[in-house]
Parts: C-alpha cells; structure tokens; sequence
C-alpha cells in the first residue's frame, strides 16, 4: 500500500522541484543578481512549508478527520451532513464553500498536466537550446495520448506507478546530494531564520511574490486527504516520512547549493544538477514521472465527479469501470474530455512553465484554506476543546491565508485560469442542486399519497396483471409519478408491484447485509429502499439480486420483471417561484442531456418502460 501511495498519492508533490525552486528563486531576485542569502532564504521558506503544511497539517492532523476512512472535501461534507441542510443555515453556506471546494479541484486537475509535463519537456532546452520550439508539440502529443488512454483504463500503468516513482524519488536525493556535497553551506537553511529574516527586510510586493513561487513546493499535498480512503492513512504517512520528505528537501537543497556556487543557473537548476551525459535521459525519466502525476490528479477527477454525481451536486454521467477487480477504476467520458481540452488550452496558451506558474497555485492554496476551516468544524463537532481546535486550525487557517494572498497577486497573470474554471463548475453544481430541489418539489405536488394507492389497488383496478413490476421512485414515500400514470391509463395493476427507490447515504460504502430495507405496504405491494454508500455504483438490478438471495423477496423471477421508469421534461417558468429562469433554462438543458435513469442505475435495457412526465419549475 506504501508502494501504491508513492505512485498515486505523491506524483504531483513529487515532480514539483522541476518548477518550484526556479520560481521561487527568479522571484527571489527580481530582476536582479540572485545573492547566496537569497538562496538560502528560498531554500528555508520552501523546508519549512513542506514541514508545516504538508507533514504537520496534512500528514498529522488533517488526516485524523476521516469519513470511515475515507478522506477529501465530499467526506467533509458528508461529516457535517451540509448535503441536506435546510436553506439559509449556517450549515447551508457551508455546503457552497465546499461545493467551490470541490469545484477547485477541477481547476487544479486542468493546470497539473500542463504544468507539469511542460516542465519536464523544457529540460531538452538545457543541451540544446534550439530545440525550444519542438517543447509545445511534444507536450501537446504526450498529453493527447494520455487523455486517449483513458477509456483503456489503468489497471496496468498503476501498478507499475509506484516502483517507477519510487526510483524517482531516488533519482531526486541522489542529485540533490550530488549539489550538497559541492556547497554544503546551504544546510545553514535548515534554520527557520533564514525565511523569516528573509522576508521581512524585503519589499511588500517582493515577499508576497516570493510566498507565491514557493507555494508551488506544496501543491500535490492535498492529494494525501483526498486518497486516504484508496491506501490507508498509515501507508500515506510511512511514505510521506520515509520517502519522499527526505527526497525533496534533498533535492531542493541540492538545486539551492547549485544556485549559491553559479546563480546563472537559475534558468533551469533542476537539470543542470544533473551531469551533462545523463541529460536526456532525465528528462526522458521527468516525463514519465509527470504524466504519472498528471494520470494520478486526472484519476482524482474521474473519483470526484463521480462521488458529487452520487449527492447530487452533478447530473448523471456516463461512467465506465474500466476493470471488474478495483471500483475505483472508472472513466468518465465527458470530464476526460473537457479535462483534455482546459490542459490543452492552458499549455498553447501560456506556452512555458513560467507562464503557467502564475496560474498555479491560487486555486490549490484557497482549496487547503477551506478544508483547514471544513477540519475544524469536523473536530469541533466529534468534541474536541473548541479552543484547542480554533488555536491549532487558526494557525494554519492563517498560514493557508497568507498563501492565498501571496498567489492572488498572480491573478491577472493567470491566477484567473483555474478560479474561472472552478468558477463554472461550482456554478453548474449549485445551479443543479438547486434544480433537483424544485424538481423534487414539484414531484410532491403531483404525488399520490400511499393511502390512495390502496385505495386504488384495493376497489378502482379492474384487473391485476400476472407478473411482477417494479416502478422506479425519487421518493421513500408516496406513489411514483409513473404508477400513478400507468394506472390512470390503463386502469390495472399487476399481481406483484415493487416501489424501488435509491438512497445515497453520507457514508462512502453500505455493506451488503445493510443494503435493502423492505416494508410490505398492502399485500402484493412492496416498498424497497436501496441503501449505497457515495463511493458505491448504485445498481438496481444487483441490489435487488441481493435483497432476494438474502430472502427478502421471495418468488421474484428477475428475469421476468418488467421496469417502469418514468421520464421528466423540465418547463422552465416564470410564474413559478424558484431560479431565475434562465437558470432554470441551464438545468432544464443539463437535465435533458443527463445519463438516463434506467442506463445509470443499471437497469436491464430489454426490461424497461418509460413513462414522460411534463413538470414546471
């Protein structure tokens, strides 16, 4: 599992000295000579932030605030159950600050890519200046290719992820000994004085624009919340400790010592580490290691959506499993795609890794600033001192804080880029929650209460049909919209008639004996509630596989059962009170091109009738 957690977990921190010390450096010196305090300084700064946020933080407290193991914004929100909360609660706002947590996640998944494979490409330019102009279309092709090899899945490529970026991380401290040993004086920056000294005795705008290049040194760590659920909070430690702390700071270390001895290296010091035989085969080996950091973010993604499909703060998608031993290979056609073209665009728009550095980093400080604030709720809320917690959270509260100010500074020279992205998606999030709620609203204008179901069934049905149907509902309650339509019309009811309704629960996985709850309303008529975990595929057919080979539903042929599921047409209206309407417009059109509920649920195709159902909204 540490071995696993080494490829997946740590790829994006892991590939982060090919960009984050020259930033932090070139800004350390403005234009300027870089001086030897300056290194130290920007080595100091870089330590420490890596101690702070990433081991402390992340490593030591942040873990701690587990869903049952699993970790990220969505288990956040499901620990302050926000998902349900009544509007204009406290609890409420908090489901949009972590929505446009989640939705930030997008913007880093666009710029890690494009960043990172970038950078390792420039290295060619370090033999061979000339070929700068072949570094754009080399990345380009890489990317491309790995978007491709998506709907293949990565069942393969994982598990060679980590013995290849544990030799990385190996490459990494060999060369950052290689410069230590040359000028062993940049261990005087183990000291926090130098940062600190460092910063304070330069200009305002100097100091923020320097917080912001180091801040690159960090970005990846959040990855260690976000997969804790995948490998284990004690496999993501014993690497992070073990592995690749030791590795980074060596190897910035390393870049820093090459800096003091010749700052006219600072144009690229990771490679020029590097003696000049083995020049292209590090980059060729610094490719590799990117576009498994890039397939490790891109992978979060994928488990994301798919989680905020599962709450409903996303219509349904087509997801494919990509493999029947591991849940968590699943592909997402359209995200891969849109994901494709934002990296894309980011690489031919911006062009360098310089250029992309001010589009990195804002959206990740402002995601670790609200899972800091999200953590301390959480701990608050299992009944920890609230002034321990407001003491400990606040410090790095305002730390993430600092950071988040120091890369808005780059907001106009690309900052915009992701925040516009995460913009959108928090948009399209909350514009679909707040769709689903009027829609559900409006359901429960239309829906029969059970009581005139019995009635129905009992006096007012000429004839029951032999056989078994099951009616697909929104609700726990009440009668579905397609029942009611389908005795309206055709006046009978079949002899066996199943309510199926789905429930996604806060908890990332419902074991199978807790997953179906059976409640005889009349005889022959049958409520069933399928319970699933927000980690889970919820699958109709296999849950009701489940429910009956436990006993439940006794003399049910499955095979020989027919779906009734109804189909919704959103009018969006003015006279109604909701949205604006053109917002109701954007979910309405969002709705329509939603994965159908028969094909999402896993319903069998050849057993499945719709009703349509015009609702106004």
């Amino acid at each position: 599992m540490t071995m696993g957690a080494l490829g997946v977990v740590y790829g994006d921190i892991g590939t982060s000295p090919l960009y984050a010390l020259k930033e932090a450096a070139k800004a350390a010196a403005h234009g300027a000579t870089l001086t030897p305090d300056a290194v130290l300084g920007v080595a100091s700064l870089i330590l420490w932030a890596l101690l702070l946020i990433i081991s402390l933080k992340y490593a030591l407290l942040i873990l701690r605030a587990d869903n049952r193991g699993e970790g990220g914004i969505v288990a956040l929100l499901a620990l302050l159950h926000a998902r349900n909360a009544q509007p204009g609660t406290w609890r409420a706002h908090l489901l949009v600050v972590g929505l446009v947590g989640a939705a930030l996640l997008y913007g880093d998944g666009a710029i890690t890519p494009a960043i990172s494979v970038l950078s390792a490409i420039e290295g060619l330019k370090v033999d061979a200046p000339s070929l700068a102009p072949v570094v754009v279309p080399v990345t380009v092709a890489i990317l491309i290719g790995l978007f491709m090899m998506q709907k293949q899945g990565t069942g393969f490529i994982g598990r060679i992820f980590g013995p290849v970026m544990l030799a990385w991380f190996g490459v990494l401290a060999a060369l950052g000994i290689h410069g230590i040993v040359k000028a062993p004086a940049v261990l005087a920056a183990l000291s926090p004085l130098y940062a600190f000294e460092f910063l304070i005795h330069q200009d305002f705008h100097v100091s923020f624009a320097i917080l912001g290049a180091a801040f690159l040194a960090v970005t990846g760590g959040e990855a260690m919340y976000a997969d804790m659920g995948h490998f284990g909070r004690l496999p993501i430690r014993l690497a992070w400790f073990a592995i690749c702390l030791p590795a980074l700071v060596l190897n910035y270390f390393g870049q820093a010592a090459l800096l003091i001895t010749d700052p006219t290296m600072i144009e690229n010091p990771f490679f020029q580490l590097c003696p000049d035989a083995l020049h292209y085969p590090l980059v060729a080996f610094s490719a590799v290691a990117t576009v498994i950091a890039s397939q490790a973010i891109i992978s979060g993604v994928f488990s994301l959506t798919q989680q905020s499909i599962q709450l409903g703060f996303l219509p349904r998608m087509l997801i494919r499993h990509t493999t029947s031993d591991a849940i968590g290979q699943i592909y997402v056609p359209l995200v891969n795609w849109l994901l494709a073209a934002a990296t894309l665009g980011a690489v031919l728009s911006f062009g360098t890794s310089d250029a992309l550095a001010g589009a990195y980093g804002i959206a990740v400080s402002l995601l670790m600033a609200i899972t800091t604030l999200l953590a301390a709720l959480v701990a608050i809320q299992w009944g920890y001192s609230p002034w321990l917690v407001v003491a400990v959270n606040g410090f790095f509260f305002v730390i993430d804080v600092i950071f988040f100010s120091a890369n808005s500074i780059k907001l106009f020279e690309g900052g915009w880029f992701p925040l516009l992205l995460a913009g959108l998606v928090a948009f399209l999030m909350l514009t679909w929650r707040a769709g689903v709620k009027l829609v559900e609203a409006a359901r429960a204008r239309l829906r029969q209460p059970e009581e005139d179901l019995i009635e129905t069934a009992v006096n007012k049905c000429s004839a029951r049909l032999p056989g078994t149907a099951v009616f697909l509902a929104s609700a726990p309650r009440g009668v579905p919209l397609a029942l009611t339509q389908f005795v309206k019309h055709n006046h009978v009811l079949h002899e066996r008639v199943l309510l199926v309704t789905v429930l996604i629960e806060e908890s990332p996985h419902i074991p199978d004996e807790e997953r179906a709850e059976v409640i005889e309303i009349i005889p022959g008529i049958t409520r069933v509630i399928l319970h699933y975990g927000f980690m889970q595929n919820p699958t109709i057919y296999e849950g009701l596989q489940l429910t009956c080979r436990h006993g439940k539903l006794p003399g049910i042929n499955l095979a020989d059962i027919t779906y009734y599921v109804g189909r919704e047409t959103i009018i969006p209206r003015e006279d109604v009170p909701g949205m604006w309407v053109w917002r109701e417009g954007l979910f309405a059109f969002l709705q329509r091109n939603a994965e159908r509920s028969a094909a999402f649920f896993g319903v069998p195709t050849k057993q499945v009738v719709e009703f349509g159902t015009e609702l106004e909204i």
